[in-house]
């Protein structure tokens, strides 16, 4: 469980805020003895200032000395304290300000609290700010040239706020940790605490909302805390001890920060960097799997600029052909063509979202295997049907809205042997995570479609063999990795 400190340079900082235990000056935080590593520490600086060798910068340098996690650190200390150092990083920013500042103004002044401002138009240049720049309370100065840019960034104190700014950091305090405000509940301390990342508007996630209440039970029952975050809950990771990822993971949106962060903080996750990065362009799993002699359906790599390869297809997978763009997901991105005339227009189409694509030859069958595997072991098997009347397990071109085919859940005994030991190397391929194998089976031929470093957990479907099971042995490995983690062992 993670221990938060505030720390402020007087105790009259504090004083129109309520009282908290966290709260103490940095007189004290600093004569505090060095302990032994072990119990995890969320330090957040609110001293008056953070100058070279002041009371603030001593704050930040010895709680880094510690081992705690603070914010500010060291680092953004230094980066803010010359423009030479952050302006680089501000003019990427700097050209989303045109449309959200006032028009009959040189100069604008915003104050940014843990990512949060009063301008709702410019929220996320807040959160963006506080993302590169991680500090508690942080003044930002425009003014307008030919165009509006970003002069100045300053870390300012408590001391420093008018009353409707205290206000606006308190309420920002108390979304960026939220346990110093709560009452002390009659319950048992965690003896850690997870981060769930998801997308509450995510059409297609990779867990239903029971699924992510079973996740948070068994955790309970085993003295991990689970906490469902979103992406703006970034600033916050290091506060846990582990990272569960139940989104839509893509190498260009937040899930692969997230999942970089929480490696580089020395977190347990799931999923972690190396796997996204395996498993979520298809081109890098097709040579992947080809180099530990694995078996896929016969496959093509296509460029954009090769007529003639993407006219030799016909003659390499015969028709049907299945195109695909590397990282799709939930049948996303994937045509099947029958005709030479529907191939060149299917790849045309596809071509406008990337310079290469992936071509398959088509393999019928009623269902798709999925073998979901965690660490090494298999975990659960599934039957995935096709959609009725539709050659994928999701058809989005359904008359009102994506339709999914019917599934079977089975126990791995019963799953063919051949199934199960395939999809395991597999996913020995990419890792020790948590992946979803899918495979055809036709007669005697097995074969690897793809692997999912993020695989399908819902309520009603993957569990329904193993029920509170399959959500407890996930929890179990991740008790099992932040123990090991805690005494120095790694996997």
């Amino acid at each position: 469980m993670t221990r938060l400190v505030i720390v402020v340079e007087k105790t009259a900082d504090w004083a129109v805020y309520h009282p908290a235990s966290e709260v103490i000056t940095a007189t004290d935080y600093l004569q505090q003895s060095p302990i032994a590593e072990g119990e995890r520490t969320q330090v957040i600086n609110l001293c008056r200032n953070y100058r070279y060798q002041g009371i603030g910068y001593y704050v930040s340098l010895l709680a880094d000395a510690r081992g705690h996690r603070v914010i500010p650190s060291v680092r953004s200390i230094n980066n803010l304290s010359r423009r030479s150092l952050y302006g680089v990083d501000v003019e990427d920013l700097s050209q989303r300000l045109a449309k959200a500042l006032p028009a009959d103004r040189d100069e604008f002044s915003l104050l940014v609290c843990f990512g949060q401002c009063d301008n709702p138009a410019l929220a996320e240049l807040a959160r963006q700010l506080f993302e590169t720049f991680p500090c508690p309370i942080l003044r930002v100065e425009f003014e307008r040239g030919r165009i509006w840019r970003i002069a100045r960034l300053r870390a300012v104190g408590l001391h420093t706020l008018e009353d409707a700014e205290q206000d606006q950091f308190a309420a920002a305090l108390d979304g960026f940790s939220r346990k110093i405000w709560r009452k002390p509940r009659a319950r048992k301390v965690s003896r850690y605490d997870l981060a769930m990342l998801y997308d509450p508007e995510e059409t297609l996630p990779p867990s239903n909302k029971k699924a992510m209440q079973n996740f948070i039970a068994a955790g309970k029952g085993i003295g991990i805390e689970v906490d469902p975050i979103t992406r703006t809950d970034y600033a916050r990771l290091a506060e846990y001890d582990g990272l569960f990822i139940r989104e839509t993971t893509t190498l260009t949106n937040h899930t692969y920060q997230f999942a970089h962060r929480a490696e580089r903080e020395d977190m347990v996750v799931i999923d972690d960097p190396q796997s996204i990065l395996r498993c979520t362009n298809k081109i890098y799993l097709r040579d992947l799997l080809i180099a530990k002699k694995l078996a896929i359906p016969k496959t093509e790599v296509v460029f954009r600029d090769d007529a003639n390869a993407l006219a030799a297809l016909p003659d390499k997978l015969g028709f049907p052909i299945v195109l695909k763009i590397p990282d799709g997901s939930f049948s996303r991105g994937v045509s099947k063509v029958e005709t030479p005339e529907a191939l060149k227009q299917a790849a045309e189409t596809l071509f406008q979202q990337s310079a290469l694509l992936l071509a398959q030859e088509y393999i019928y069958t009623e269902f798709d295997w999925r073998i979901g595997v965690l660490n090494r072991e298999p975990l659960y098997a599934c039957q995935y049907f096709m959609s009725r009347g539709h050659w994928q397990i999701y058809n989005h071109a359904a008359k009102g809205g994506t339709r999914t085919g019917g599934f079977a859940t089975l126990p791995i005994r019963q799953a063919p042997s051949d199934v199960v030991k395939l999809a395991t190397r597999a996913a020995g391929a990419i890792g020790d995570g948590l992946y979803g194998v899918d495979l055809k089976k036709v007669g005697d031929r097995v074969v690897v479609i793809e692997v999912n470093d993020n695989p399908s957990i819902d309520a009603g479907v993957e569990d329904e063999y193993l029920g509170e099971d399959l959500y407890r042995r996930i929890m179990d490995e991740f008790l099992r990795r932040m123990e090991r983690r805690r005494v120095g062992v790694r996997d």
